[in-house]
């Protein structure tokens, strides 16, 4: 039987010293609490869910050495996608330190959070990027709709670097729009060396009243788009709470690519992320 990976999902502990006042507006109120391993463990065993991707939340070092130390005990945690400082002199040998960890596995970067919306092709991001490329490690791309038209822009300075799209690159689900996102995620997924994370979408959504068929039409452009071998499951925990349970977002999904083969959904919910992220090496 094929194992079930989720490559997207997060823990943050308010007790660590680290920047936690993104989570200090009344909206988010409701997940501003610890978020642990025991917390997802018994949700992943229910909708059965074997393994998972932790990715990061902080622009902080710290976060990298805290996350790693969290898989020493979680067994499930397959690999951690964490922060660098791509403009740093520092990089690669910061880079190198963190592979010698076997469940280091990608870095991200908070880009959505950028007051430059170029930031992503600045000249001195793209150095550090061009480093990853050469080191082969994986980078997700944080992108809002506004930011999405560099995603070729990148995969094509960086053709050998592996770059995933988070949450699709950020859809407005809720206002249905297509058009402000279609045009520049087909162009992302004409270079053979981005992916796309299909979650994130019912925070994107109309959190009280969402259903199925609003996300339809993303996962359909998607899977059209990229195929199932360049999109993988994501749930997007514990953020995902603000709009939907864990069951429902995956079951959702579940349910959103009932019609196609079963080793194309083996794809999706396990293999697309397992290769992504080398995770069974």
């Amino acid at each position: 039987m094929s194992v079930v990976v989720d490559s997207h999902q997060h823990f943050w502990d308010l007790r660590q010293p680290f920047d936690h006042r993104w989570l200090d507006t009344p909206e988010l109120e409701s997940i501003r609490r610890d978020c642990l391993p025991v917390n997802l463990q018994s949700l992943i065993q229910q909708a059965g869910v074997d393994r998972t991707v932790l990715v990061q939340t902080q622009n902080d070092l710290r976060e990298n050495d805290w996350a790693l130390s969290l898989t020493d005990e979680n067994d499930f945690i397959a690999g951690v996608v964490g922060w660098l400082d791509l403009t740093s002199p520092n990089f690669e040998r910061q880079l190198e330190e963190l592979c010698l960890h076997p469940k280091f596995v990608g870095v991200r970067h908070l880009t959505q959070g950028e007051s430059d919306d170029d930031f992503i092709i600045r000249d001195d991001v793209l150095r550090g990027l061009k480093i990853l490329e050469r080191h082969r490690v994986p980078f997700d791309l944080l992108f809002l709709t506004r930011h999405l038209h560099h995603a070729a822009d990148v995969a094509r300075l960086c053709p050998d670097l592996p770059l995933v799209l988070d949450h699709l690159g950020k859809p407005m689900i809720n206002a249905r729009r297509l058009d402000n996102w279609e045009p520049n995620f087909r162009k992302a997924a004409s270079c053979p060396n981005v992916y796309c994370k299909l979650s994130g979408m019912v925070t994107e959504a109309d959190w009280k009243a969402w259903t199925p068929a609003d996300l339809k039409p993303y996962v359909d452009v998607a899977l059209s788009a990229f195929g199932p071998a360049r999109c993988m499951f994501g749930s997007d925990w514990p953020v995902c709470e603000l709009a939907g349970t864990y069951n429902e977002v995956y079951g959702t999904l579940r349910e959103l690519v009932e019609t196609l083969s079963e080793s194309e959904k083996a794809q999706i919910f396990g293999g697309t992320a397992s290769a992504f992220y080398g995770l069974d090496r």
